[in-house]
């Protein structure tokens, strides 16, 4: 009976497997567009009235997540007052995500980070634009596409090392001078966002 006993455990395992298995979320059928169920619950209470759009009935449609994986990766950089890029077909980028550099290509797996002050690459063939970012989010999408959002975007070569040492001397003081909570919270984002520009001019 002992001979059989390992048969027999393994035969369980993989009914309970089986029995508890659940589909992975790209197996799931898409909901529909639009929000169905407080269309038919507004109707009922109030039928005379056409129902108000909901924020979701203002958003275009992602495009479908490809069955390929593409040869590009659509990059949007995005500041509150401006867009930097827009559907930017690149290689490849390269984010300063708060757990570190995150490399971003075509086919990259869904996933939002947020962003640390630093480096935004992005990679076209041989040439590279670099980016100081002060902070902000990178939403990557299935369909190959990744939103950047961020403050502050400006151009590495457009940085002057000269006042990034001056600003990181004079939050340093601030610092060391600070006397509430409050003041030294913000010296050390002053010291943080200088000490990026400082490493990414000298890095």
């Amino acid at each position: 009976m002992l001979r059989q006993a390992p048969r027999f455990l393994l035969r369980r395992a993989s009914a309970a497997a089986m029995r508890w298995s659940r589909p992975f979320s790209t197996d799931l059928p898409a909901e529909t567009a639009g929000d169905s169920k407080f269309v038919d619950a507004w109707k009922k209470l109030i039928p005379n009235i056409d129902p108000p759009k909901t924020p979701s009935a203002y958003m275009a449609p992602r495009p479908p997540t490809p069955s390929t994986i593409p040869s590009k990766l659509t990059v949007n950089l995005v500041l509150p007052y401006d867009s930097v890029l827009s559907a930017k077909e690149v290689d490849m980028v390269i984010v300063p995500a708060a757990t570190g550099q995150m490399g971003v290509l075509p086919g990259h797996v869904a996933t939002i980070t947020e962003l640390k002050p630093g480096i935004l690459s992005v990679h076209e063939g041989n040439d590279i634009t670099k980016y100081f970012l002060s902070g902000g989010f990178a939403f990557v999408h299935a369909n190959s596409i990744a939103d950047i959002i961020a403050i502050e975007a400006t151009p590495v070569d457009r940085i002057d090392q000269n006042l990034v040492q001056k600003g990181l001397a004079e939050f340093q003081q601030k610092l060391n001078s600070a006397s509430t909570d409050v003041e030294k919270a913000e010296a050390q984002i002053g010291i943080d966002v200088y000490s990026a520009l400082n490493a990414a001019l000298t890095g």
